[in-house]
């Protein structure tokens, strides 16, 4: 099973791979087009200012990548900013810049009156969740962010499977955590960073290649 870490100036690579490489994939962190189209799973990561990590992305033609795979049923995980640039648009500095637009959505500002959002919470699973089977509900993830999507807006009607949304609270302000969406996964925090409980969610996710 191989997997691939999108390298477009954002993340923590070297973490992600390490992470990766614990539930017994095969991992690589490239640029490549070709390769990150093919491979069995892809990984974005991110880090840093939604516009930047915008600007890279394009510039490695991942945008494209993210498309093409989901278009073909091939999973995707987003991770930190990863998972936000998945949405319509992001909002910093009172700056708006479009996102992929896969799930539509604005990241904002955390309204709470302690930001960053910088350690250790639990997180709501949504029901029928597979990232986060078998895992209790005092487990806790690594977070460290100051944005986030606060209200989600996707509403699925018909045959349509609806997602499975997780949420989360940073100082009375609720969030979406992370989303399972058919091949297209992503999480507001680390796993990478996150000790077993985040080796436990890349294992489910790698699971399911």
């Amino acid at each position: 099973m191989k997997v691939v870490v999108l390298d477009y100036g954002s993340g923590n690579l070297a973490s992600a791979e390490r992470a990766l490489r614990r539930t017994g994939a095969e991992v690589e962190v490239t640029d490549d087009f070709e390769t990150a189209l093919n491979a069995d799973g892809l990984v974005v990561p991110g880090v840093g200012a939604y516009a930047a990590c915008m600007t890279g992305l394009q510039a490695v033609r991942g945008d494209r990548i993210i498309g093409r795979r989901l278009a073909g049923s091939r999973p995707v995980l987003g991770i930190c900013v990863g998972m936000q640039i998945l949405f319509e648009s992001g909002v910093e500095h009172g700056e708006q810049t479009d996102g992929v637009g896969e799930w539509p959505g604005t990241v904002e500002k955390l309204r709470a009156p302690i930001v960053p959002h910088m350690g250790w919470n639990t997180v709501l699973p949504g029901e029928g969740s597979v990232l986060f089977a078998d895992l209790d509900p005092s487990t806790r993830f690594y977070f460290v962010h100051s944005y986030a999507v606060r209200r989600w807006e996707l509403e699925v009607t018909g045959r349509f499977v609806p997602p499975v949304v997780t949420w989360a609270e940073h100082g009375g302000d609720r969030f979406v955590a992370a989303v399972e969406n058919g091949p297209l996964s992503a999480t507001q925090f680390h796993p990478e960073k996150s000790g077993d409980a985040g080796a436990q969610v890349l294992q489910h996710w790698v699971d399911r290649l």
